[in-house]
């Protein structure tokens, strides 16, 4: 089997829609793909409604979540969507989402960017906006070459020149809220040093004890012996080590499956989650 277990579609800042990503989820030959999008489930009825034959979907998202001072992301898998304090949650996130990137494109015009908020705005269409919004159009604009690089201190990195805070999740609060859902949280990409500072193992140690339930080891962001190294603590912690792509459609160069998920891992996690349960492809709707 084939598991990819963190991909984004438009309903946050992917450029495939939810039904044209588990189209393209099929074709790379995956059996199983989880859409993950930013703080939203938005997308789920439509990716479940074009999903194909031979493919399973795993519901989740990636929450946005900060820990003494540095961001970080929670994978949240299976977990109920309907679960009220969770929602709540999620929704105070979606929602501070437009003021901070209203404020981070006047840090840009006062910087002598000429980017506008309707650009902006375009970019994103019906997606929570974000970051990666705002780091397309500075391509578009020809400040940067490609969306990796605007995640910089000289742009939109966390303490960037650029950069804006907004509401975010106490990844220990996270942790909480999705069990209550019945859900599983995987720490996403938790090495990824070139997006900024990165939390300590200490606290990977603690958000264990806590409940987390894994890592996301492999990934784009890490290399080798990073992977190794946090393969190494998740067995150190008793956390599983899931694999993904993290991918985002045309926004970045990662493609779908290029990192994957043990299916014994897969299976515990499935086995982990109350809140809700994979779904199997049942042929989906005509492409479009």
């Amino acid at each position: 089997m084939r598991i990819d277990l963190h991909t984004h579609s438009t309903a946050s800042d992917g450029t495939d829609s939810p039904a044209q990503l588990v189209r393209n989820a099929a074709a790379a030959g995956l059996d199983v793909v989880a859409l993950t999008d930013h703080d939203t489930t938005r997308g789920y009825a439509e990716a479940v409604a074009a999903l194909p034959a031979g493919l399973t979907l795993v519901t989740g998202a990636e929450l946005s979540c900060r820990l003494d001072g540095v961001g970080l992301h929670m994978l949240a898998y299976l977990f109920d969507p309907d679960e009220p304090e969770l929602a709540r949650e999620r929704e105070l996130v979606r929602d501070d989402r437009v003021p901070r990137a209203q404020t981070m494109v006047g840090k840009l015009q006062e910087l002598g960017v000429p980017v506008t908020w309707e650009q902006v705005a375009r970019i994103a269409g019906d997606g929570s906006v974000g970051r990666p919004h705002i780091a397309e159009a500075l391509v578009e604009l020809g400040v940067v070459p490609t969306v990796s690089d605007a995640f910089t201190p000289d742009w939109l990195a966390d303490g960037g020149r650029a950069y804006a805070e907004k509401h975010e999740l106490d990844p220990f609060d996270a942790i909480r809220l999705v069990k209550a859902a019945g859900g599983v949280t995987v720490f996403a990409h938790p090495a990824a040093v070139k997006r900024g500072q990165v939390v300590p193992e200490a606290a990977i140690a603690e958000l264990a004890a806590a409940g987390l339930d894994g890592v996301e080891a492999d990934h784009m962001d890490h290399d080798p012996a990073t992977r190794t190294r946090l393969h190494g603590l998740a067995a150190d912690l008793g956390l599983l080590a899931t694999g993904s792509s993290d991918y985002h459609g045309s926004r970045k160069t990662c493609v779908l499956g290029e990192f994957t998920t043990d299916p014994e891992i897969y299976g515990e996690i499935t086995r982990r989650a109350t809140g809700a349960f994979p779904v199997p492809g049942a042929g989906g709707s005509p492409a479009a």
